[in-house]
């Protein structure tokens, strides 16, 4: 596959459409999603519901606003959701449930592995006391992006769904890399997807397709979803020219996902023979190192040799950087990305 220069690993947003997925979007069926009236969302919707063993399921643009909707669904103004520090929705999505939705959040402590503690999560959970606000949700992330694109384990997963059936709480999941985690963990999609009363999930990622995400959950939750979707500019109209390269994205791109992850496996081993600290263990598509010590440079100069040198990476602070493997990368281009290091 040929591609531009440089090779770019900031993330895997960065992937292309693939050429099936060009020939799809031209070619699709397309209708007016606000009535309902498009096939192609439409098979879209009932493929991804059907595959996470789901009622039903929402197309909407982004990942964003698919966990924005699940919590505007979820909780009330005023209300409390108990999400991790390290958690995609409390660190990058502008605060969106607090600013629309009225939502408290209340943040916990995410542990090395991407898991929140059964003990803080309980200790979070507010007592029934008019000085408080009633805790409503629960919110977990597969994978953990920001612990290394670490995958749950399903033990765990089974027991957030016993201590939320326990203390009353809806249960949701941010699942932009899902597929990863099922991929990686060796677990079908509706497995992983089971303890959860909502999920969103991404197409626009490892899957490679230009856009999309869908928030999935019960009929009478998809419901409530939809008339948000509506308030938040999320409908659309002949959307089945994007839902196409989705289903493509499903039924296509899901399982050569390993491929990422043995190259990412791959750059680690190079990284550590270049004197590079992996900080968490590689399992996915995503690894985590640390620019050397002795290194006279920032790290944002560090990043701009690189660049020049023909390498993106992402700046993750306190000399930390991030490198993600994606659709479009391959084995011959992490051998130049170890050469670059080595050289430059």
């Amino acid at each position: 596959m040929t591609k531009d220069f440089p090779i770019d690993l900031r993330s895997d947003t960065v992937t292309q459409p693939t050429p099936t997925m060009r020939k799809a979007m031209a070619e699709a069926t397309v209708g007016d999603d606000v009535y309902g009236e498009d096939r192609t969302v439409n098979r879209l919707e009932g493929v991804v519901a059907e595959l996470l063993a789901k009622e039903s399921a929402m197309f909407v643009p982004s990942g964003t606003m698919g966990n924005l909707i699940c919590l505007l669904t979820h909780c009330g103004r005023g209300e409390e959701v108990i999400i991790g520090d390290q958690a995609h929705l409390f660190l990058y999505e502008r605060g969106g449930s607090a600013v629309l939705g009225g939502i408290h959040p209340h943040i916990i402590s995410t542990a090395i592995d991407g898991s929140l503690p059964l003990s803080a999560i309980r200790e979070a959970v507010r007592p029934d006391d008019i000085h408080c606000p009633r805790t409503k949700l629960l919110s977990l992330e597969n994978t953990q992006a920001q612990r290394g694109g670490l995958p749950l384990s399903l033990a765990y997963l089974q027991s957030l769904r016993d201590l939320a059936n326990d203390l009353g709480l809806a249960l949701h999941c941010d699942g932009a890399r899902l597929w990863n985690a099922a991929v990686a963990t060796g677990v079908e999609p509706s497995v992983l997807s089971s303890p959860f009363d909502s999920l969103s999930v991404c197409l626009s990622k490892g899957l490679a397709a230009p856009i999309g995400s869908l928030v999935i959950g019960t009929q009478s939750f998809i419901d409530e979803a939809r008339r948000l979707r509506k308030l938040l500019g999320g409908g659309m109209r002949q959307v089945g020219a994007i839902a196409a390269a989705g289903l493509i994205a499903i039924e296509e791109m899901r399982t050569r996902l390993t491929i990422d992850h043995e190259n990412a496996q791959f750059l680690a081993e190079g990284l550590c023979e270049c004197g590079y600290e992996i900080t968490h263990p590689v399992q996915t598509n995503i690894i985590f190192f640390r620019q050397h010590e002795e290194d006279s440079l920032s790290l944002k100069e560090r990043l701009a040799v690189w660049e020049k040198a023909g390498l993106l990476v992402s700046d993750f602070r306190n000399r930390t950087i991030r490198a993600v493997t994606h659709y479009g990368i391959e084995r011959k281009d992490i051998d130049r990305v170890i050469t670059i290091l080595q050289k430059v």
